[in-house]
C-alpha cells in the first residue's frame, strides 16, 4: 500500500465520504442481519454430504413422511407399576397432542412396556423447515401437559422432536448472548491496552460495523444463493470478526501512534501507518480468509457452509478497519488517546519496554531457549491420544441436563433401546419382502416391517437393540448396510437418525484428513510470497503445528480429567486447526513483516529484538483479545462449542506468549540472516545474537 494511496483514504475530505459510506451500507445491511437466524439450518440433514447413502436414501423417503416431520415421543414412567388413572391420564394426553400446531397424521400410543411400569405415545411433529425454532415453545407446552397430572407418574419427552427441542433451546438467544459477552470482553481488554476511557469505542464501532455487514451479506447468500449457515457458523462468525477485526484495529492504532510521534499532522501520521502496517493486516486477514475458503472442498455441508461464512466475515472486518477505523481516528484527533496523547517528538516507550528487556535476555542463549520450548510443546502433544473426538452422544452434546436425555434413559429401560428412532429403509418393491427379512436377522436389529408401497418403491422400519447414538448402533448400521446391499436388486438404501448420524462422522473424518494438508499448503505459499523465503515460512508453520497440537493435547487432558467431557465432536481437530492456523499464523506475520522492514538497517538478528519490542505489546493484546472471544464460546450450554472455544482460546494464547514471542525470536537469532533463503537480504556483516543484545541494550540506555 503506497503512502499516496493510504493517505487519499484519510485526507481531510475523504474521511468523511468512508464515514458516510459505511453509515449507508450498515443501515441497509441490518435489515438482512436481524433476519439471519431466519434462513438458519440446525438439522443434521442439512449437514449431510449430497453422496452419502442417508441423502439418497431421504429422497426416496419423501414419498412416505414429510423430512421436516420429527416424532416426538412422551414417555411416562411409574416404577411402583401403572394404574388405570395413568392409563386414561396418558389417552386424554394423546388426543391433546393431536391438536398441537404442526401435527398432521394420528397420534400413536399409547403403548405399555412389557414391565407395566412406562407408557409410550409417539406425536408426528412438522413444524416445517425452521421448526426447530417453535419447537422449543410447543414441546414446553407439551411437557407441562403430560407432567399435570398425579405427581408420583413421571413424564419425558424426548426422541429426535425432544432433541430438537432441547437443542433449540440451548441455541435460543445466542447470537444475543454471544455477542454482548464478546463486546463486554473486548472493551476490558481495550481499555486494560490503551489505558484510555475513550480510544475503546472506536475498534468497538467499526466491529459492530463489520459484524452487521457481515451478516446482511452472509442473509442474502443463505437465502437465495444456497449458502448453508447454522447456528454454530453464525456463533463462530461473531466472535471471529470481533477477535480477528480488533486485532488488526489494535495493530494499525499501536502504529500510528506510533506515527503521530514522528509527524505533526495525524493525516500523514495515518498514511504513514496504514503504509507500513497494511501489509502485514491484508497478509494476515488474507490467509485467514484463503485458509476459510479451503472449507469449500468439504463433503459436509456445514463444514463447507463455515469456509464462506467465516471468510466473509474476516474479509469485512478488514476493509472496515483499513477504511472506516481511520476516517473516525483522524476525524477524532490526537484527543482520542487521552490522557496519554502521544506528541510530536515524544519517546516511543516500546524501545524500552517489557518485550525488549524479554528479547534481550532470549538473545544470551537462543539456542538452549528454541529447544526447551520446542521440546515443552513437543511433550504437551502426547496428550492428544486421550482426544476421542468420534462425535457426542446424545448424553455428551450438552454441559447439564436436559429433559430429552433424561427421557430417552427412561425409555431404554422399559422398551428397546432404538423403539423412539427407527431406521428408515427404502428398496424395490419385488425385494421388500427379502429386504424385510434380511434386516430382522440382522444382528442389532429387533424388528423390521414394511409401513408402505409406492411408485415401485417400499418403505421398511428397523429397530435398533441400541440406543440409536451409540457405538453399538452405528455398527449395526454398517451391518445392516452390508446385508442390504447383498440382497439382489434389492437397491436397497439405509437412513434415519443413526445412519445420517454415521454418515456426518464419516465425512467429517474425510474433511478433516483432507483439508489440513491444504491449508498447510496454502499458508506456506503465502507465507513465501510475503517474506520473498522459503525457510523462515517453514519455520513458521512449524512453529504454529507445534502451537496447534499442544493446545490439543492439553485440551484434552483438561476435558477429560477436569471437566469431565466424555468425548469431542468429529469436527473439532479441524476446526481448532482452521482457526489456529489461519488466526495463529497472523502474530508471526505481524512480527516477521517487522523483522524484514528492519533486516536492511539492522540485520537480522539485531532486527528481530527490534520488532519484538515494537510489536511485542500490540501482538500480546491482540491474542488476549482473539483467545477472550473465544472463551466466550465455552460458556454455552453446549459441548462442543465449549470445547471448541476453550482449545482455541488455549491455542492463541500459547501461540501469543510463547510460540510468537520465545520461540519465533530465538530461532531468528540463532539462524540470523539464512532464514530468509534463498533471498540476498542482509547476506553480510551479520552480528552474533550476543552482539545484538548488547547493542539494542545500549539503545535502551
Amino acid at each position: 500500500m503506497q503512502v499516496s494511496f493510504a493517505g487519499a483514504l484519510t485526507n481531510k475530505y475523504t474521511k468523511w465520504v468512508a464515514l458516510v459510506f459505511w453509515l449507508i451500507v450498515v443501515a441497509i445491511a441490518s435489515t438482512g442481519a436481524k433476519q439471519l437466524t431466519g434462513v438458519e439450518k440446525n438439522d443434521a440433514v442439512s449437514w449431510l454430504p449430497g453422496s452419502a447413502e442417508s441423502t439418497r436414501a431421504l429422497d426416496k423417503l419423501a414419498a412416505f413422511q414429510d423430512p421436516n416431520e420429527i416424532p416426538t415421543v412422551i414417555v411416562y414412567e411409574r416404577t411402583s407399576g401403572l394404574t388405570a388413572a395413568d392409563f386414561a391420564k396418558a389417552k386424554a394426553d394423546a388426543k391433546s397432542f393431536a391438536g398441537v400446531e404442526g401435527v398432521q397424521r394420528q397420534v400413536q400410543g399409547p403403548f405399555p412396556s412389557r414391565d407395566r411400569q412406562a407408557l409410550e405415545t409417539i406425536v408426528p411433529l412438522n413444524l416445517g423447515s425452521n421448526g426447530w425454532e417453535k419447537a422449543v415453545d410447543i414441546v414446553n407446552d407439551m411437557r407441562s401437559t403430560a407432567n399435570s397430572g398425579d405427581p408420583g407418574l413421571t413424564a419425558y419427552i424426548t426422541g429426535p422432536g425432544g432433541m430438537a427441542a432441547d437443542s433449540g433451546a440451548a441455541f435460543k438467544g445466542i447470537d444475543g448472548t454471544l455477542l454482548f459477552s464478546t463486546i463486554g470482553v473486548v472493551i476490558v481488554i481495550l481499555l486494560l491496552t490503551y489505558r484510555s476511557p475513550i480510544l475503546w469505542v472506536l475498534p468497538v464501532i467499526s466491529a459492530g460495523v463489520a459484524l452487521t455487514v457481515a451478516e446482511g451479506v452472509i442473509y442474502l447468500l443463505a437465502k437465495h444463493a444456497g449458502l448453508v449457515v447454522n447456528a454454530q457458523s453464525a456463533g463462530i462468525l461473531t466472535v471471529l470478526v470481533f477477535g480477528a477485526g480488533t486485532d488488526y484495529a489494535l495493530l494499525l492504532v499501536a502504529r500510528y501512534r506510533e506515527e503521530l510521534r514522528r509527524h505533526q499532522d495525524r493525516h500523514v501520521a495515518m498514511a504513514v501507518a496504514l503504509h507500513r502496517a497494511g501489509p502485514a493486516i491484508f497478509a494476515s486477514a488474507g490467509t485467514v480468509i484463503v485458509g476459510m475458503l479451503c472449507l469449500l472442498v468439504a463433503e459436509t455441508n456445514s463444514t463447507k457452509g463455515l469456509g464462506p461464512v467465516a471468510a466473509i466475515g474476516v474479509a469485512v472486518g478488514l476493509l472496515v478497519m483499513v477504511t472506516l477505523l481511520p476516517a473516525l481516528l483522524v476525524i477524532c484527533g490526537r484527543w482520542v488517546f487521552w490522557p496519554s496523547r502521544p506528541q510530536e517528538g515524544s519517546a516511543e516507550p516500546t524501545t524500552t519496554g517489557f518485550w525488549a528487556h524479554v528479547g534481550t535476555r532470549i538473545a544470551r542463549r537462543p539456542r538452549i531457549v528454541w529447544v526447551v520450548t520446542s521440546v515443552v510443546l513437543a511433550f504437551a502433544c502426547i496428550g492428544i491420544v486421550d482426544l476421542h473426538a468420534d462425535g457426542l452422544s446424545n448424553n455428551e452434546q450438552y454441559t447439564g441436563t436436559v429433559d430429552s436425555v433424561t427421557g430417552e434413559a427412561v425409555l431404554s429401560r422399559h422398551f428397546p433401546a432404538g423403539a423412539s428412532d427407527p431406521v428408515s429403509i427404502v428398496a424395490n418393491s419385488a425385494q421388500a419382502g427379502a429386504v424385510v427379512k434380511a434386516a430382522a436377522n440382522t444382528d442389532g436389529i429387533v424388528a423390521a416391517a414394511q409401513r408402505g408401497t409406492s411408485g415401485g418403491v417400499s418403505f421398511i422400519q428397523a429397530t435398533l437393540a441400541d440406543a440409536p447414538d451409540s457405538s453399538a448402533a452405528y455398527d449395526t448400521i454398517d451391518r445392516l448396510r452390508s446385508t442390504l446391499h447383498a440382497v439382489p436388486d434389492a437397491g436397497a438404501l439405509v437412513s434415519g437418525t443413526t445412519a445420517i448420524n454415521l454418515d456426518v462422522q464419516r465425512a467429517a473424518h474425510h474433511d478433516r484428513n483432507l483439508i489440513i494438508p491444504i491449508i498447510l499448503c496454502v499458508v506456506f505459499l503465502i507465507l513465501a510470497a510475503l517474506l520473498r523465503a522459503i525457510v523462515a515460512p517453514l519455520l513458521l508453520i512449524a512453529t504454529v503445528v507445534l502451537s496447534f497440537g499442544g493446545a490439543l493435547g492439553i485440551s484434552a487432558e483438561i476435558f477429560d480429567h477436569v471437566l469431565g467431557y466424555k468425548g469431542a465432536d468429529t469436527s473439532l481437530p479441524l476446526f481448532v486447526f482452521v482457526f489456529l492456523v489461519a488466526l495463529g499464523i497472523d502474530y508471526n506475520i505481524f512480527l516477521m513483516t517487522r523483522v524484514r522492514e528492519e533486516t536492511p538497517e539492522h540485520g537480522t538478528r539485531r532486527a528481530s529484538l527490534i520488532a519484538l519490542g515494537a510489536t511485542g505489546g500490540v501482538i500480546t493484546s491482540a491474542g488476549l483479545v482473539l483467545a477472550a472471544t473465544f472463551a466466550v464460546l465455552a460458556t454455552l450450554p453446549l459441548v462442543a462449542f465449549a470445547e471448541i472455544g476453550f482449545a482455541v482460546a488455549l491455542g492463541v494464547l500459547l501461540d501469543t506468549l510463547i510460540v510468537r514471542s520465545v520461540l519465533v525470536t530465538a530461532i531468528n537469532l540463532d539462524v540470523g540472516s539464512k532464514i530468509w533463503w534463498p533471498s540476498k537480504l542482509d547476506r553480510g556483516g551479520e552480528p552474533t545474537s550476543a552482539e545484538a543484545a548488547q547493542h539494542v541494550e545500549a539503545l535502551e540506555r
